[in-house]
Formats: structure tokens, sequence, C-alpha cells
């Protein structure tokens, strides 16, 4: 069920073609959107509740714009997320969410990163 959700989500965000850049991105918390920008930070946060990974665009941490999300139990369809997309413009595709006024996506397969 969550697989065939998120297919209907990227579908849906495909087909209405809702883009913003990270800048944009804290205008449209709650909404299914797709953020570019430049990956410049990635931690993997192996020792914390849930191993996230955290890839941070436009801006390093504590300086964020916008924070891709990888949970520790996603991770493995992940080839070290933390380095592979370092320096690359990406855009990633997902229910954008805020944590701690950062907004967020998380990301729980590759294809919602290209």
């Amino acid at each position: 069920m969550k697989k065939i959700l998120l297919t209907l989500t990227l579908l849906t965000t495909l087909v209405l073609g809702n883009t913003y850049t990270t800048s944009q991105a804290s205008s449209h918390i709650g909404e299914d959107a797709t953020v570019c920008g430049k990956v410049v930070a990635g931690y993997y946060a192996r020792s914390s509740n849930g191993q996230p990974t955290f890839i941070n665009l436009d801006r390093a941490y504590p300086n964020q714009k916008f924070t891709i999300v990888i949970w520790g139990d996603d991770r493995y369809q992940f080839n070290s997320p933390e380095s592979s997309y370092n320096g690359r413009k990406v855009c990633v595709t997902g229910f954008i969410d805020s944590y701690r006024g950062i907004p967020q996506i998380v990301a729980e397969s590759p294809s919602q990163i290209k």
C-alpha cells in the first residue's frame, strides 16, 4: 500500500508540475511537489533514532535551506546517499513537510531523486 501511495504521489506531481526552488519550498509546506537545488552536504546519523541520512540543498547545516531525509529502513535502496549526491543538482519529489522550521521531503525510494 505504501508503494502504491508513493507512486500515485509521484505521478500526480509529475502531471501537475509543481516544481520549486529551495527558497520557495517553505511557502509550500503540506503540498506534494518537486524541489530542486544543489547538494552541498550530507550526513548519515547512524547512531540516532531511526538512523536518518540528511542531504542538505543549497546551504550546509545549520543554515540549510532544504533537507532530503532518508530513514534507515529505506537507506539500503540508495548507494551511500550522503556522498553519492554530493555536489550534484538534484530534484526531489514528495510531500513537503517541515522540521524545526526547515522544509524537507522524506525520500523512500531513489526514484524520488533525479
